[in-house]
C-alpha cells in the first residue's frame, strides 16, 4: 500500500508518516525545505528499512511543484491508497491589521494545494474504485477565533471542500475524512510557552487516522474531531 502525505517533516504530518509506515505502507512525503526533506527521508529509511520511503521537495502553493510531485508518484507505478492533504500554515491577524496578501497566501497553501493535488490523484482512484483521502482541517473550521480571520476563512473552506468531495466520491467508493484537531504539538505552536498537557500529542491524531482507514469498506469515518481535555487554548494563556 502507498500513502502520500504533504507537509510531512514536522508535527502532525511527521506523526502521520510514522503511523502509516508502522502499518506497512510505502510513503511518498513532501515539504517545502529541502534539508528537512532529506533529513526526514534518511531517518525514516533507516527506521522502516522494509518499505519505500521517498521525500520530495515541494512548495504546495505552486501548482507546478504539485505536478512534479505527482510525476514522482506515477514513476513508482504503484496505486495511491491514501492521500493526506496536511500541508498548511498559520498566520495570525485581524481583518484591519493583516498584511496585504495574507488571505491569498493562506488560501493557496491551506486550500488550493489540497484541491489541486486531490484533482491530480483522483483519476486513478476513481478508475480503481478505491482510496481514502484525509484533509487536515482544524477546530478553526468550526469556530471563530480572535486574531485569525484569514486562517479561519481558509480552514472553513477546507472543511467545505472535504464535505463536497465526500459527497462526490460516494459513487466511486472512495472514502473522504475531515480531520479536525484542536491544539496539537506542531510547528504552529512552537513559539507558544504552555504546559505540555495543554496540547494533544500529534501521534494521537495520526493513530486515529489509521483507525479510520481500517474500517470496513462500507464504513466511512466522516470526521475525526479531537480537542485537548481542557478545551481550546485561550489567548490569555500565552
Amino acid at each position: 500500500m502507498l500513502a502520500v502525505i504533504t507537509g510531512a517533516t514536522k508535527g502532525i504530518g511527521k506523526a502521520i508518516v510514522e503511523s502509516f509506515a508502522t502499518e506497512g505502507f510505502d510513503i511518498v512525503f513532501c515539504a517545502r525545505t529541502e534539508i528537512d526533506v532529506k533529513q526526514a527521508e534518511k531517518e525514516w529509511q533507516k527506521k522502516f528499512p522494509k518499505q519505500k520511503i521517498m521525500g520530495v521537495t515541494c512548495d504546495v502553493s505552486k501548482k507546478s511543484d504539485l505536478q512534479k510531485l505527482v510525476k514522482e508518484i506515477i514513476a513508482l507505478k504503484k496505486p495511491v491508497d491514501v492521500l493526506v492533504n496536511n500541508a498548511g500554515i498559520f498566520l495570525p491577524g485581524k481583518i484591519m491589521n493583516e498584511k496585504p496578501g495574507t488571505l491569498e497566501t493562506l488560501m493557496e497553501v491551506n486550500v488550493y494545494s489540497a484541491y489541486h493535488l486531490t484533482k491530480m490523484i483522483l483519476p486513478a482512484m476513481i478508475k480503481r474504485k478505491s482510496g481514502h483521502i484525509f484533509n487536515i482541517c482544524s477546530t478553526a473550521s468550526l469556530f471563530a477565533y480572535s486574531n485569525g480571520v484569514s486562517y479561519g476563512i481558509s480552514k472553513f473552506a477546507m472543511l467545505g471542500f472535504t464535505k463536497n468531495l465526500r459527497e462526490e466520491m460516494i459513487p466511486h467508493n472512495i472514502k473522504v475524512t475531515a480531520v479536525i484537531p484542536g491544539a496539537t504539538e506542531s510547528a504552529s505552536w512552537e513559539t507558544v510557552k504552555l504546559p505540555p498537557n495543554r496540547m494533544m500529542p500529534a501521534m494521537d491524531v495520526a493513530n486515529m487516522m489509521v483507525a479510520a482507514f481500517k474500517t470496513a469498506p462500507q464504513t466511512v469515518v466522516e470526521e475525526i474531531y479531537m480537542r485537548p481535555m481542557k478545551k481550546d487554548i485561550r489567548e490569555d494563556e500565552f
